[in-house]
């Protein structure tokens, strides 16, 4: 499943705060607040459905909330088994096609929603009602303020504030993305059993994490306004041997990642392609650090994301410090 991204985040001031909200609903930041303590304290297994670019997939998910630890096993029902398994947020182990998509994924905390930071770029309402897997849902819009980031409808289950469905649209209304439950089980925590992973779930290597200034050796220039940057990791790329930089920004809800590899002096072609909501801009740089392959994948407008590639700069030891 592709989770809500979730992220704890500072909150602005109470001044701010009250400007905010005079712009969004107080009871879809009151729901938004549910869902939040419901992805952290309510256990439930089920199925979903997930649509991307026209093309559909089923899912079984286990999730349980046991001693303060969060364990989650997801397994895609249609072609060749595909399965991953995280606890409090991060990754144990990938299997089928995910273990090539995956790769060494940054550790990172167990992501809690803040209505109060989402309403500083998105407007918050209720705009209805809906019945989802069987279940009375409510339907919570979040409008972005600006060009650089999709809107989202999420139908919340009335009991728990789980979310029965989110649909991601862009500035035309169009849909780019669809999670939807079919089915819902809240009263019987999921079991070890169903919790263990199959023995194809390749372990994951996991990664040192810290912040770009201090690992990854980069910075942006230019970043959409509310995106702050929650990991970062330098890696060796398996097949040439270069390190390979990581940078992931998040504003709270959307997210995108930034990849720098270098190259020499013919490698690399300039690319960009959309699919469903998921961007991926490649550009070459010249900079301090010789030619390198900038490449931003993510959750955002295309032209945001060429913004993001081409703003990208060495920081030297000397400024870090």
């Amino acid at each position: 499943m592709r989770a809500l991204p979730l992220l704890s985040l500072l909150l602005g001031s109470s001044l701010t705060v009250q400007a905010l909200a005079a712009n969004s609903s107080p009871e879809a930041s009151e729901w938004l607040n549910k869902l939040a303590r419901a992805e952290q304290q309510q256990s439930y297994q089920g199925s979903f459905v997930y649509e991307r670019n026209g093309s559909f997939s089923s899912h079984d998910i286990w999730h349980r909330v046991q001693d303060g630890k969060v364990s989650e096993r997801l397994l895609q029902l249609d072609g060749s088994a595909q399965e991953i398994v995280r606890v409090d947020g991060k990754v144990q182990c990938v299997s089928g096609n995910l273990a090539s998509s995956v790769g060494t994924p940054p550790d990172s905390a167990l992501r809690v929603l803040d209505p109060l930071k989402l309403m500083s770029w998105y407007d918050l309402s209720v705009s209805g009602k809906s019945r989802v897997a069987g279940r009375d849902a409510v339907i919570v819009a979040l409008t972005p303020r600006d060009q650089h980031r999709y809107a989202f409808e999420l139908h919340l289950d009335r009991r728990t504030g789980l979310p029965l469905r989110s649909l991601m649209l862009n500035d035309k209304g169009q849909l780019l993305e669809r999670f939807q439950m079919t089915r819902l089980d809240t009263d019987a925590a999921p079991t070890d059993a169903e919790l263990a992973a199959s023995a194809s779930c390749k372990p994951v290597e996991r990664t040192q994490s810290g912040t770009a200034e201090t690992v990854a050796g980069w910075r942006s220039d230019w970043l959409p306004p509310g995106f702050e940057l929650v990991n970062s990791s330098v890696r060796r790329d398996p097949e040439r041997k270069n390190p390979v930089s990581s940078l992931m920004y998040d504003d709270g809800l959307a997210r995108f990642s930034v990849f720098l590899e270098p190259i020499g002096n013919e490698a690399g072609v300039d690319t960009r392609a959309q699919l469903g909501p998921t961007v991926a801009v490649s550009r070459r740089l010249t900079t301090p650090k010789g030619k390198v392959m900038v490449t931003v994948v993510g959750e955002i407008p295309l032209g945001t994301a060429e913004r993001v590639a081409l703003s990208m700069r060495a920081q030297d030891a000397q400024a870090r410090q």
